[in-house]
């Protein structure tokens, strides 16, 4: 990379990202909930906004620090927005989505049928981030989750699994590596490239009928890589790199789902597509 573009990379992040927090957010509530968070079971989806949105977090992520820019974001929209947390593991505090993925989608399976009981929704529709993103089709796959979802939205999410820059190529080097990696940590090595937990889920097509499928990628993702892996084919996709609508969108893994409001703009649209305005890089200040 050339000495300027190491220079203004980090300087447009830091523009976009105080951008992104003096935003104001004008919208009205989806319910009479105070504002101060989300998870609000009283909360009723209005008629602009008829399903619930359940948030799923990333690897060693968890159902309030994920989603501290976005949950807010579309609450202040009139959603009803929810979050779990997934996937931990004996003994291991904080840190989520670590355990076995097909588990861990039992667990969105029965928050999902929690907030619909709660919302009288028939439908949810499902915002991941990284693993949140992929883990939920093992749900619409081979859970009945399709019959429950109306769309599945991935900010960066592992569907085909992660090289890690590289990294995971050096695991047959070193003797037990991998299954040291799977015994103490499941999901991790769930999602290498080529595991088998991930050629069940893909084997057949990557989608499910009546579900839409978004997709938002960032050509600066470091953790799932190669970042089009992340793309999903079949009926009812739509994959985005965010960079091709708004080039100093320059947010790697963790930040396109933490503080991107380019992201968050595109999540808005996938969720009302009847209502999408354009995604540009002045959608910091939306």
């Amino acid at each position: 990379m050339l000495p300027w573009k190491r220079v203004l990379r980090p300087l447009a992040v830091l523009l976009l990202t105080a951008a992104a927090l003096a935003a104001p957010a004008t919208a009205a509530h989806a319910s009479d909930a105070p504002t101060s968070g989300w998870n609000d079971y009283t909360c009723k989806p209005s008629a602009a906004h008829p399903r619930p949105v359940v948030l799923v977090h990333g690897t060693f992520g968890n159902s309030v620090d994920n989603w501290l820019g976005l949950a807010p974001y579309l609450e202040h929209r009139g959603y009803c927005v929810y979050s779990l947390d997934y996937g931990q593991l004996p003994g291991v505090p904080l840190f989520y989505a670590l355990g076995p993925i097909d588990k861990s989608a039992q667990q969105l399976s029965a928050f999902v049928d929690k907030v619909l009981a709660a919302t009288g929704a028939a439908k949810a529709d499902v915002v991941g981030h990284s693993q949140g993103g992929m883990m939920p089709r093992y749900y619409l796959k081979f859970l009945g989750g399709a019959d429950k979802v109306n769309a599945l939205v991935g900010i960066a999410p592992s569907n085909h699994g992660t090289t890690l820059s590289g990294l995971t190529h050096l695991l047959p080097y070193f003797p037990g590596a991998e299954d040291l990696l799977d015994a103490t940590t499941p999901a991790l090595a769930q999602q290498v490239v080529g595991s088998d937990f991930l050629n069940r889920l893909n084997e057949g097509g990557d989608t499910v009928p009546g579900v839409r499928y978004t997709v938002l990628a960032t050509q600066y993702d470091e953790v799932v890589t190669p970042y089009r892996s992340q793309f999903l084919s079949g009926s009812g996709v739509r994959n985005v790199v965010l960079q091709d609508l708004c080039p100093l969108d320059l947010s790697e893994h963790v930040f396109v789902g933490l503080t991107d409001r380019i992201a968050f703009h595109e999540v808005a649209n996938a969720l009302d597509p009847a209502h999408a305005t354009p995604t540009t890089c002045a959608s910091v200040f939306s």
